[in-house]
């Protein structure tokens, strides 16, 4: 998830214009959250939302990695945004001008990626798919979690380290032909066949999303009668507006998220837990056997 920031946009050519914060008025929720305060009470309460629902997507974020050993961006003192400026390591200029320092810097979060293994929540969410529960996932990270926990509805809105392209000839490539090399030496992966940089397949500041994922990921949200939100602070745009397309439609929201979100006042239940805690709990509650 190398990221849009609410606050910080720099490419210009993204209209953000549908996604302003202007909440509607939703006949099926309070105005006030329920942030959960009997943990048992309010778990049973979103599995029954769950259950009811014809269509649920999941939105999830940095947040539902971080127990994985992956690091999210803004957490103070461990974000990587708090340690590195992301327009000078993560930006589509910096690629171009400075691919030597782009690869340097995204040397240890590969690492970190190619270490992680699926956690409890990306776990449950599969369950819960093949279980018929969820429809579809859209996530924000780059790091296959999901697939590799056996999801397959996923909607990688900020693509994934999985190919890469060449800045040339656009000719694509896995990228397991090349990360042992990268891993080990620092080697920067070229192109086989022009020998120019390969770009991962990611979406860097000043970058636009992939048209036709975000095409259906906010077809998804506005047809879903119930988003469950997970580890997303929502300050990344265009993301951030998926939940009020959900509103438009009328649809319930569940947040699941260890800090405030904007998109709170108007969820029928708050969570301020662990991830990995609390969609296991959640999924073990709609799949009683």
């Amino acid at each position: 998830m190398l990221d849009w920031q609410l606050n910080n946009r720099a490419d210009k050519n993204i209209n953000l214009s549908n996604f302003s914060i202007n909440l509607p008025t939703n006949q099926n929720q309070l105005f006030m959250p329920q942030v959960s305060s009997e943990p048992r009470q309010d778990i049973r309460l979103a599995a029954n939302l769950i259950k009811k629902s014809r269509h649920v997507v999941v939105l999830t974020g940095a947040g539902i990695s971080t127990p994985s050993g992956i690091p999210d961006f803004r957490s103070a003192g461990s974000g990587l945004w708090t340690r590195y400026d992301p327009m000078e390591v993560a930006s589509l200029r910096a690629f171009r001008y400075n691919p030597e320092k782009f690869f340097a810097w995204l040397r240890g979060l590969v690492l970190n990626i190619a270490e992680a293994e699926p956690n409890a929540a990306h776990i449950a969410l599969a369950r819960l798919e093949r279980a018929g529960h969820v429809q579809v996932i859209i996530t924000q990270n780059i790091d296959e979690l999901h697939h590799r926990a056996g999801s397959e509805n996923v909607l990688e809105v900020h693509g994934s380290m999985r190919t890469l392209t060449c800045i040339s000839c656009y000719q694509k490539y896995n990228s397991g032909d090349f990360v042992k090399s990268y891993l080990e030496n620092g080697e920067i992966p070229r192109c086989p066949d022009c020998g120019n940089v390969l770009k991962p397949d990611v979406v860097l500041f000043e970058e636009q999303l992939p048209f036709k994922t975000w095409l259906q990921a906010q077809a998804q949200a506005s047809n879903c009668d119930l988003m469950i939100i997970c580890g997303s602070s929502l300050e990344v745009m265009p993301v951030a507006g998926l939940p009020v397309k959900a509103l438009e439609n009328n649809a319930h929201l569940i947040v699941v998220n260890e800090t405030l979100t904007y998109i709170d006042e108007r969820a029928d239940i708050v969570f301020r837990d662990d991830v990995a805690e609390l969609i296991p709990s959640i999924a073990a509650e709609v799949i009683r056997e």
